[in-house]
């Protein structure tokens, strides 16, 4: 019977949870927000990770300024965090790590304003055809 997960994801997720952790604990670097890591991709070979994260804006910080700086003080910060993860997880080879930001949050965020603000333009339109179709009912 096949595992259910591959090698290269049981890795991933031990990546995720390690990384979460020395962020935490070992970086202290003031330009770097509120990270959240919420997808570990590594490669085949083991050769490179893709960390995917998202930041929160502390005050009124302009969002797309605070996560350039946090991608760009993570990837300077990426070889320390690599041999810092080497020394928890048991690997041959520990992958390089590359941070991107996670659009897919912003993305489904304005997905969902979207599609409230379509839901209240619909409602304040409709209101006198709802009433005519439940008196018929």
């Amino acid at each position: 019977m096949a595992r259910d997960f591959k090698r290269t994801d049981r890795i991933a997720d031990q990546i995720q949870r390690d990384l979460a952790m020395l962020l935490q604990r070992e970086i202290k670097d003031p330009r770097l927000g509120m990270v959240t890591i919420s997808y570990v991709k590594v490669s085949k070979d083991l050769g490179y990770s893709d960390i995917y994260l998202t930041v929160l804006p502390l005050g009124d910080q302009d969002e797309s300024e605070v996560v350039s700086e946090s991608v760009a003080v993570l990837n300077n910060a990426a070889g320390f965090l690599r041999k810092e993860l080497s020394r928890s997880i048991k690997l041959r080879v520990m992958p390089q790590l590359r941070f991107h930001f996670d659009e897919s949050v912003d993305r489904g965020r304005r997905l969902h304003s979207l599609i409230e603000k379509a839901y209240r333009q619909e409602q304040a339109l409709e209101p006198g055809e709802q009433d005519s179709t439940e008196e018929k009912e």
